[in-house]
């Protein structure tokens, strides 16, 4: 799985509230298994209009954000049906980071399985990164991982928490099997005892 140790980038607002996993990607594109080349499905309800042109208004249609690689966003996100295609389809897209005031608990654990930053800030912090990001492409904000902070334009920092094993599952880039076989050692041990001791089990 790709390593997350810091990132640079723009900010999209997309101060939405209940942005549930339909809206990041419609069922429609739930038949494949293959994890990429959903990217370009992402948000396709509001991206796209009925003729399959882009619609201009929407954040990730415009020029400023076209490139952006972390999300602002409302409260509540990855809500709805559990798909894990919705995360897919995001990092897909090249996002990389999504901050909000609160997440859906499967969606936000389904992040850390697809090299995604799922951030919780307080709403008060949340707005003044939603006033960093309407700068637009001249608004960078700068993710630090290891340090557990987000950096604006200005320079001040917002000090973000994160649960210890999956801070460290985003810095080695582990998936769960991987982080598994980091116990290999005391696994085999314990199954030598255990034949040992109890050879019918």
């Amino acid at each position: 799985m790709e390593k997350f140790t810091t990132l640079s980038g723009v900010a999209a607002p997309m101060p939405i509230i209940n942005i549930d996993t339909d809206m990041i990607i419609p069922k429609q594109y739930l038949k494949t298994i293959k994890r990429t080349g959903l990217g370009k499905a992402l948000f396709s309800e509001m991206r796209y209009n009925e003729d399959g042109s882009e619609n201009e208004d929407f954040v990730l249609n415009k020029l400023a954000y076209q490139k952006a690689n972390i999300i602002i966003a409302g409260d509540n996100f990855g809500c709805g049906s559990s798909r894990e295609h919705a995360p897919w389809a995001i990092k897909d897209f090249g996002i990389r980071c999504i901050i909000s005031t609160s997440f859906a608990d499967i969606f936000y654990n389904n992040c850390f399985k697809n090299s995604i930053l799922p951030i919780v800030v307080s709403e008060d912090e949340l707005n003044l990164l939603l006033d960093d990001a309407n700068c637009g492409a001249n608004a960078i904000l700068d993710i630090d991982l290891e340090a557990q902070t987000i950096s604006g334009p200005d320079g001040k920092s917002i000090k973000f928490n994160i649960e210890q094993g999956n801070k460290e599952k985003l810095l080695e880039g582990l998936d769960d099997i991987a982080t598994t076989l980091k116990t290999e050692g005391n696994i085999s041990s314990f199954e030598d005892k255990l034949a040992e001791n109890q050879p019918w089990v």
